[in-house]
């Protein structure tokens, strides 16, 4: 039943069964059926209350049922039975409170965490002021174990940070002076001077507790799912008491048959496991605006999702710098980079980030004059450099070589051009999430049927990443417009989630059954049009908001349908005379309470489609994670020493040879070796078997077997360089290298790094936000 009276509801109507009981016992008869007469009357107003309000909103729902009921106990002196029902509507109502707060205590817990104060520097001194007074530009002193208030950069030293209240990291991240910080981290080190860029209202915590709100505010306890079964209970229900009443010429017939169809299993069973998912899904960094869309995300079947920064990482990263014949590969990039320092474009930052990674000493540009898309242009040293879009289209060779390279791999190009001539060309790609495959393989397993991605890129970069990820259709080349057309599409045929991250996918987002937005970095504007927001950046979040839901829907059919069951085959035994409306009444409190309770098995965790590993395992993922992080850069120094075989002095391509071959004697291979000892057994006793790990052993043997050629060919190179009879086979052996650890590396990162994120205790948002 909806809210009566909350605490003094249950108080007063359990104590009135009882005084009535006693009375009974003590011989006062009469004065035990005034008791639960009285009873009975507390119970039928505010029940009768809402029956009204819902007829002035011309809604007609089971709650009749419920004031008829109260009603005809009256009307018939059945006392006991109408006062049983009172005391059935105030434990129901209690149990829905209680799955109510659980649902709301971690959203509510947010505010509670939300940062109030700061301390400002003022005259060399931290003074703590309010948060709402700090503005950008103020130095901040931020003191170990407190939330940094507000979004800024690390004004000087190393800061140590817990980020596991935003993005379920729960290792300590470090982070360098210059290197931004958003609110609601905690300073897991020593303390640190913060440089404010954001206001309060307008960081990165501030945006996540207004999630919160907009998911409390729509989650109210009235569930879709309790208004269909009403459509067919409420008329089954009259037409089964009218009958038995006309039949026997009883009407205590009737009120037996009202009695025991009192429909709390119906109206507080799909309420209760409903408001338990949003719970579960809050505690997996997972913000649902209200059971609605609950509901509707544990029914869908088709997933459609654009691509930069949901599928991809969002940061593009330089793969290669091909300079033109005549020029330096590092000229190009210090060149390049020193001009896109004064630019806030994604491709100049990874540019930049690719120049400081070789320790490149980059040259403060002037005239410096960005083009929106177009690049850069400005003096370098004295040289007018351009950075962005190759200004005309040339017919050398090279050029159309390195255009044709692009498409093949899918990647960006920027073209760096010296004084009007083309220095060399920078090949950039935003690399695949190595949770995406996984993911998108558990949401299948979920139930989805159809996966569709939508982007803005070309059809070759599209199709790459779609090949990749196996997804069943490529939209490439799509405008904002475009997009909601295609989510519209599909949202004819069947429930459609679609996931976006930015701007340009809020009208799509708006327009499928469930949006889901990319809340950790995405814009305002995509989490304002969602339905759900993933506070974290893992895409794996919406595998386990779905599992939740499909549960949560799942538990909350089975509660209704058992509870209706029970109900109406007791309202046949009623309607045959063999159920009196006082025994009628103690049956239906205890299948209201056994349902109820069913329901509120959806607070329970559940591992659903995530494979969960131990702690020591996933320590030992992480460490290996880490190792794969560090190995991957120097990778590309066996294939560009493959590029340069025989363009250089048999000498210099000794030298970079013995450079390769110490990179995989001195690093790799004790990398690879350690994952055979201790990682690959304990993955194949996560996953179920030694099998598991038989194609990775395998790849680690083609990597030795490779590296010992490499050997030979070394030992026949003696000290003057490679011989001509050896370069094909030598190229050979360096490509195939590269080929295999690539294909390698994204496999295990893929396969096993990618089951680091724990599903409850160690990432979600609000994991420090329980309650003991």
């Amino acid at each position: 039943m909806r809210k009566f009276g909350g605490t003094a509801f249950v108080v007063v109507t359990v104590a009135g069964l009882a005084a009535g009981a006693v009375c009974r016992l003590a011989g006062a008869s009469p004065a035990g059926d005034a008791v639960w007469a009285t009873v009975t009357v507390v119970a039928l107003l505010p029940a009768l209350r809402q029956v009204l309000s819902a007829l002035r909103e011309r809604r007609l729902g089971v709650d009749a049922i419920a004031v008829l009921a109260l009603a005809g106990a009256l009307a018939v002196r059945e006392y006991f039975a109408g006062a049983v029902i009172g005391v059935m509507l105030a434990t129901g109502q209690a149990l829905e409170d209680y799955s109510l707060r659980r649902a709301r205590r971690d959203l509510t817990g947010l505010y509670e965490r939300a940062p109030r104060s700061a301390r400002r520097y003022e005259d060399g001194t931290p003074r703590q002021v309010d948060v709402g007074l700090v503005r950008p530009g103020d130095l901040l002193l931020v003191p170990s174990g407190e939330t940094v208030p507000v979004d800024g950069v690390v004004a000087a030293g190393l800061a140590s940070l817990d980020e596991s209240a935003l993005t379920g990291e729960a290792l300590p991240v470090e982070r360098p002076a210059g290197q931004g910080v958003r609110s609601g981290v905690v300073n897991a080190g020593a303390a640190f001077d913060l440089r404010a860029t954001r206001i309060a209202a307008e960081s990165a915590y501030a945006g996540v507790v207004r999630l919160a709100r907009q998911a409390e505010a729509g989650s109210a306890p009235v569930v879709r799912l309790a208004d269909r079964f009403a459509a067919w209970f409420l008329p089954a229900t009259l037409l089964l008491a009218g009958g038995a009443w006309l039949l026997s010429g009883d009407p205590v017939r009737a009120v037996a048959v009202l009695v025991v169809a009192t429909p709390c299993p119906l109206l507080l069973a799909a309420p209760a496991a409903i408001a338990s998912g949003l719970s579960r899904t809050a505690r997996h960094g997972v913000v649902v605006k209200g059971g609605g869309a609950l509901e509707r995300l544990g029914q869908a079947r088709t997933l459609v999702l654009d691509k930069t920064g949901t599928l991809t990482a969002g940061r593009p990263e330089v793969v290669d710098v091909v300079a033109a014949p005549g020029v330096q590969a590092d000229d190009v990039l210090r060149l390049a980079a020193a001009l896109d320092q004064m630019s806030s474009h994604v491709l100049a930052a990874a540019i930049v980030d690719a120049a400081h990674a070789r320790g490149l000493t980059l040259p403060q540009p002037t005239e410096a004059q960005e083009k929106p898309g177009t690049g850069t242009t400005g003096l370098v040293g004295g040289r007018r450099v351009e950075v962005g879009k190759a200004a005309a289209r040339s017919d050398s060779e090279w050029e159309r070589a390195q255009r044709a390279r692009a498409t093949l791999d899918g990647a960006m190009t920027v073209w760096v051009t010296v004084d009007g001539r083309t220095a060399g060309v920078i090949l950039l790609r935003d690399a695949v999430r190595a949770d995406a495959a996984r993911t998108l393989r558990r949401l299948r397993t979920a139930g989805i049927e159809k996966v569709i991605m939508l982007t803005g890129d070309r059809a070759e970069v599209a199709e790459s990443v779609g090949t990749v990820l196996g997804v069943d259709r490529v939209l490439s080349e799509q405008t904002p417009v475009a997009k909601v057309e295609a989510v519209r599409r599909e949202v004819a045929e069947a429930v459609t989630v679609m996931v976006g991250d930015g701007i340009n996918d809020a009208p799509a987002l708006a327009a499928a059954d469930v949006g889901v937005a990319m809340g950790a970095r995405g814009s305002a504007a995509s989490a304002q049009a969602a339905d759900v927001v993933l506070t974290t950046d893992h895409l794996d979040r919406l595998a386990d908001a779905m599992d939740v839901a499909r549960r949560s829907r799942r538990i909350a059919v089975q509660s209704a349908a058992a509870g209706m069951g029970l109900s109406l085959l007791a309202m046949a035994v009623a309607a045959a005379g063999a159920l009196p409306p006082a025994a009628g009444a103690l049956l239906q409190e205890a299948i209201d309470v056994t349902v109820i309770l069913n329901a509120l098995r959806a607070l329970r965790p559940t591992r659903g489609t995530r494979t969960v590993v131990d702690a020591e395992t996933e320590s030992l993922l992480r460490r290996f994670e880490m190792e794969h992080s560090s190995l991957r850069p120097p990778l590309e120094l066996i294939r560009e020493t493959a590029d340069r075989l025989g363009q250089s002095p048999p000498e210099v391509a000794l030298d970079r040879l013995r450079e390769v071959h110490d990179f995989l004697t001195e690093r790799l291979l004790p990398h690879e070796r350690a994952e055979e000892r201790r990682l690959y057994p304990a993955m194949g006793q996560a996953l179920g078997g030694s099998e598991v790990t038989m194609t990775m052993s395998r790849a680690h043997a083609e990597i030795e077997r490779l590296i010992r050629r490499l050997d030979g060919h070394l030992a026949l190179a003696g000290a003057e360089g490679p011989r001509p009879e050896q370069l094909d086979d030598l190229r050979a052996c360096l490509y195939g290298l590269y080929a295999v650890l690539v294909l390698h590396f994204d496999q295990e990162e893929e396969a096993y790094f990618s089951l680091t994120a724990a599903p409850d205790s160690a990432h979600p948002v609000f994991s420090s936000l329980r309650s003991p």
